[in-house]
């Protein structure tokens, strides 16, 4: 009936003791919790391979440990504690060094503490450290990494932990009796805790972990949405019609109460509540956005801790509102996006954080535009250069040419003054038009017929151009130069007779033009003599890309063969 009576307090005295450790790990899961709503937190929740990371996974789960010791129940000139936890979570976490130091630390510690088992618990956290870290080892070379999140297997590996400190406990610790006896009265309580605790701050950890991937993985699907949706429009132009479109895809894709975009004086855009008196055109007025424009920085107005309060009508329903700065050249504040939630809403961390990304995109975009537009006056600007350098030389000429002609033959020289015509509208009416081959043709031809006029039988012209590519398309201006060039610096200069062959030919899916004169004199040009071709290769790659432009062949005194590679663009 004792023995009996005896194992009953026993195990009243045991369900006692898990009671209470269960108490103690309770307040570490709630210190765990709190810690994982800081960003102290992240870095704990991949597996940890980088110093820093690793330092912070030490850190973290020595003051564990110690913690675990500190708080522990005194039982029989021992300690009965949830130290284990730190150990072989800091281990399991971030590898053997960083568990054998987490080990170390919760060890010293502990032995700092007396008692009759200081040693034999020293040695025991130290090796439930370093069996964390050599799991963690393991699953790596077995290509199981995932398994070190898994709440099972930090329950099992504490569980073996805290079979090991009763093992080292009983070859350690003396008297053995004592030992013993101490064993039987804490071994099934602390390993009980101690895995049960491992299990819950592992499923704290994952759930923590789940939570992250998710929040990023709708942050980034509705980040590539709204990028995909406004790929583009600004770059077409920062004004209202633009703004507009983009201010009603952010307004679909992150449905908050209403969304506006300013430039830095007036409203470009406004759709969602409150749209009947935030009209686009008229002046900023929100001091808020005054001041996001005025210091480039994030304004938020929540209505609670910063007041807000609409600056055009009193009963608007909107309550409070995010100002982002959009940014142009120099990171100079070009105007503004504002998200706005109404008086019973409150703004969403993933609209706060995606409104900011947003704005970054949008400012990229529109700067992307201003660039290009400055690209585009830039070229055009060239090719007014080029049509100053080239018209009164070539004038000059003609003039001359048909001067010559009236006296002998008046027929040709009315001939000579429509291709001058021609030649000069064409010129004067579309220097950055995209135009078909045949149109270009024309325009190289009225050149042709009036220089074969200056030279006569000097000058001989042969043109092979397939019917089939007349309708392709390619920049105006672009042969017109070249062909000058044959002539000016090639067929010119001969004594005998010059000779141009222009060609058009399919290569695969290419369109290849190919100007050939039988001087071959050419020289790479370093100066502006070599202006017309370095525009028109400029333009070319600047359209279509690198693939395409220029290409030179020439062979001394006997042929200059230039190249002109295009894509096949039909005429619509």
């Amino acid at each position: 009936m004792l023995p009996l009576f005896a194992n009953v307090i026993l195990a009243m005295y045991e369900v006692k003791l898990v009671l209470l450790l269960l108490q103690q790990m309770c307040v570490f899961l709630v210190i765990a919790w709190l810690m994982s709503k800081t960003r102290l937190f992240i870095p704990l929740m991949q597996v940890t391979v980088r110093l820093p990371h690793k330092l912070l996974c030490y850190v973290t789960f020595a003051i564990f440990c110690i913690m675990g010791s500190w708080f522990s129940l005194n039982i029989a000139d021992s300690l009965a504690n949830t130290r284990a936890i730190g150990a072989a979570i800091g281990g399991l976490l971030g590898g053997p060094l960083v568990g054998g130091l987490v080990g170390l630390t919760g060890g010293l510690h502990r032995y700092s503490l007396g008692g009759m088992t200081a040693l034999s618990c020293m040695a025991s956290t130290i090796t439930e450290g370093l069996l964390g870290g050599l799991m963690h080892s393991w699953l790596f070379k077995t290509g199981r990494p995932d398994r070190i999140f898994s709440p099972l297997t930090a329950g099992a590996i504490t569980f073996v932990a805290e079979l090991l400190q009763m093992v080292i406990i009983l070859l350690i610790a003396r008297p053995f009796q004592d030992a013993l006896h101490l064993v039987q009265n804490i071994a099934a309580p602390m390993t009980i805790t101690n895995s049960l605790g491992a299990a819950m701050f592992m499923r704290i950890l994952l759930d923590k972990r789940a939570m992250f991937e998710k929040y990023t993985s709708a942050f980034s699907a509705v980040a590539l949405k709204v990028a995909a949706s406004t790929e583009g429009i600004l770059r077409q132009g920062f004004n209202e019609e633009n703004s507009l479109k983009v201010a009603q895809v952010l307004y679909a894709e992150l449905k908050t109460g209403a969304v506006a975009i300013t430039d830095r004086e007036k409203l470009l855009a406004f759709t969602g509540t409150g749209d009947d008196h935030h009209l686009p055109g008229k002046g900023i007025s929100s001091l808020h956005t005054l001041r996001a424009i005025a210091t480039g920085e994030v304004v938020y107005a929540d209505g609670n801790e910063v007041p807000y309060c609409c600056s055009i009508h009193p009963d608007c329903k909107l309550g409070s509102t995010l100002v982002i700065p959009l940014r142009g050249e120099n990171q100079r504040v070009i105007g503004t996006i504002k998200l706005y939630e109404a008086k019973n809403r409150l703004f969403s961390s993933i609209n706060r954080t995606l409104g900011e990304g947003i704005a970054q995109l949008l400012s990229a975009q529109i700067l992307a535009g201003k660039f290009e537009q400055q690209k585009t006056l830039l070229t055009q600007a060239e090719i007014k250069l080029l049509h100053a350098q080239v018209n009164p030389h070539f004038l000059f000429n003609a003039l001359n040419t048909l001067l010559a002609v009236i006296r002998r033959d008046q027929e040709q020289a009315g001939r000579l003054v429509q291709y001058l015509s021609t030649f000069f509208r064409k010129n004067l009416q579309r220097p950055s038009e995209i135009v078909t081959l045949a149109d270009e043709i024309e325009h190289v031809n009225a050149y042709l017929q009036i220089e074969k006029a200056r030279f006569q039988a000097q000058l001989t012209v042969q043109m092979q151009i397939p019917l089939e590519l007349a309708h392709h398309q390619l920049p105006a201006f672009s042969l017109q130069p070249i062909v000058e060039n044959a002539i000016k610096h090639g067929t010119s200069q001969l004594l005998g007779t010059g000779k141009i062959v222009i060609q058009a030919r399919r290569v695969a899916a290419h369109l290849l033009l190919t100007i050939e004169d039988n001087a071959g004199l050419y020289q790479p040009q370093t100066d502006s003599k070599g202006l017309g071709m370095t525009l028109v290769d400029k333009r070319l790659r600047a359209q279509f890309g690198d693939n395409y432009g220029i290409s030179i062949h020439c062979e001394q005194e006997k042929f200059t063969r230039i190249y002109l590679r295009l894509p096949l663009e039909e005429a619509c």
